[in-house]
């Protein structure tokens, strides 16, 4: 049986096309997310950049996204699949329950995302048993891309900055405007990616004492606001996907510790795990 696996989020969606014969094909596209984009530009991005890469008939495709909250917004993706994979049978999934599939595969655990976007839950091995709310970008996602971008452009607006840190941020972005910036935030599209953009200036500078408290504050909120509030929490291993959580490894697990949360897999994408848990399930 041949089978599309996507893991999208609200920056690069990676895909996994597993062939009847096991070969595995490679494909990764811009990210989809249904709260910004409709089902004309979702097709025309797969049917563009994915299809013609697809060599054999696809009897199943699994997708996992950020935005599908329900299924108005799961349609969307099934409807844009369905015109370009109108054979095969099509699964749509938040973007959750594919960390958790991916980092537990079929053992209990907490599943988090530190990506552009953040999230957790309490997974048993076979399906979601509990979840702290998600709030999104302006209310919530601590720890992530988009909340250390915003926490950094908050103090360089302020001018709370050191002064050292200030110029290095100025030498790379320039001088950045008050007007641009909430222009940015509040009238264009995908906020969220403008502003994790920034982490970046975080991460070559995590090593300044002032950077790197800034990290690991986010972190300790992520835990408290997230993971401290499972059951058990501290007899459960904790296990992250997403580039913040990669790239900051060491930041996070010093975070963890400090609440003696026990860290498990870290892995930049759940990819290669939904690959694997498909292939095994």
């Amino acid at each position: 049986m041949a089978i599309l696996i996507a893991e999208s989020g609200s920056s690069k969606t990676d895909w996994r096309f597993v062939g009847n014969n096991g070969g595995i094909t490679q494909i990764k596209t811009i990210g989809f997310n249904p709260y910004y984009q409709d089902e004309e530009s979702i097709f025309n991005e797969i049917n563009l950049n994915v299809a013609p890469k697809i060599t054999e008939k696809i009897d199943s495709i699994f997708y996992y996204g950020t935005g599908i909250t329900n299924i108005e917004k799961a349609k969307i993706i099934e409807n844009a699949l369905k015109r370009v994979f109108s054979e095969a049978l099509i699964t749509v999934k938040d973007d959750l329950i594919a960390a958790a599939r991916a980092l537990c595969l079929n053992e209990t655990g907490i599943a988090c995302i530190l990506g552009t976007g953040s999230n957790s839950c309490l997974f048993d091995g076979e399906k979601i048993v509990a979840q702290v709310p998600s709030l999104g970008f302006w209310l919530g996602d601590e720890g992530s891309g988009g909340y250390l971008g915003k926490e950094l452009i908050k103090r360089y607006i302020r001018q709370e900055l050191p002064p050292e840190i200030h110029q290095k941020f100025v030498s790379r972005y320039g001088q950045l405007e008050r007007t641009e910036i909430l222009d940015k935030a509040y009238k264009q599209p995908f906020p969220n990616r403008y502003f994790s953009s920034f982490s970046k200036f975080l991460f070559d500078h995590r090593t300044q004492p002032y950077i790197y408290q800034l990290v690991y504050d986010a972190f300790l909120l992520f835990f408290e606001k997230n993971v401290l509030k499972y059951e058990n929490y501290e007899s459960n291993k904790v296990h992250f996907t997403g580039s913040i959580a990669f790239y900051y490894s060491d930041i996070l697990k010093k975070a963890a510790k400090k609440h003696n949360i026990t860290i498990g897999v870290i892995m930049e994408s759940p990819i290669a795990g939904l690959a694997l848990y498909h292939k095994t399930n």
